[in-house]
């Protein structure tokens, strides 16, 4: 088993926590154990350096990635303040750039492009929904939508490349798309309709980032 599998039991239970006092509106366990289990995902990826096969290309893009999510977590955790939600959406906008890089760089054009590229579409459709409540964020939220679908179109792309062992591509294509399914969550929830469980987005993003995170350990 490798070493990064025994931090998913521990994941598990932070990330409930942690869904739990957003849920409860306890602010201070949030600011606990969000960053918490965002270290827990990087500390997991970070530990295929331990593996004599780890393709370094990958775990140091993935863990740039990881990094870069971290301040766009610390940043939405303050969720009353636009600054700081501007903030954790570039934040978050670079982390797609830096898992773009990487994924392009090892992954493989395929028939499988034009299967993600549907993402582009589904956006344009989502778009539409939550454009009239957008107002100044339009833009960045714009640009965020086009980062995070190319990021998931590349990400599917390794499912056709020779470096990963077809597990692993999966960990990393399904991580990526759980990744979209959460900020779609969110975003609905704040621009569209108002839904008192998005928070469950969480747990979204927590399987997706820790996958992503994880395949970084089955080089070889």
């Amino acid at each position: 088993m490798k070493p990064a599998v025994l931090l998913a039991p521990v994941l598990a239970v932070t990330v409930g926590i942690l869904i739990w006092a957003e849920f409860a509106d306890r602010r201070r366990l949030v600011y606990v154990f969000k960053p918490l289990s965002t270290l827990l995902v990087i500390a997991a990826c970070a530990l295929a350096f331990l593996d004599p096969a780890h393709n370094l290309t990958y775990t140091v893009g993935a863990l740039a990635g990881l990094v870069l999510s971290l301040g766009g977590d610390v940043a939405l955790m303050f969720r009353e303040s636009r600054r700081a939600f501007l903030v954790g959406l570039v934040l978050f906008l670079l982390a797609h750039v830096a898992y773009t890089v990487v994924f392009t760089a090892l992954g493989r054009s395929s028939g499988w492009d034009i299967v993600s590229a549907a993402l582009l579409v589904a956006g344009a459709g989502f778009y539409a929904l939550i454009r009239p409540n957008l107002g100044a964020m339009r833009v960045p939220v714009i640009a965020y939508m086009v980062v995070i679908s190319v990021m998931v179109n590349r990400a599917v792309s390794t499912l056709a490349s020779p470096v990963f062992g077809a597990g692993q591509a999966a960990m990393v294509a399904v991580g990526a798309v759980l990744f979209y399914v959460s900020d779609v969550i969110l975003a609905a929830a704040r621009f569209w309709k108002p839904w008192p469980y998005h928070r469950i987005s969480l747990a979204f993003y927590y399987a997706g980032q820790f996958l992503i995170a994880l395949a970084a350990s089955y080089f070889g």
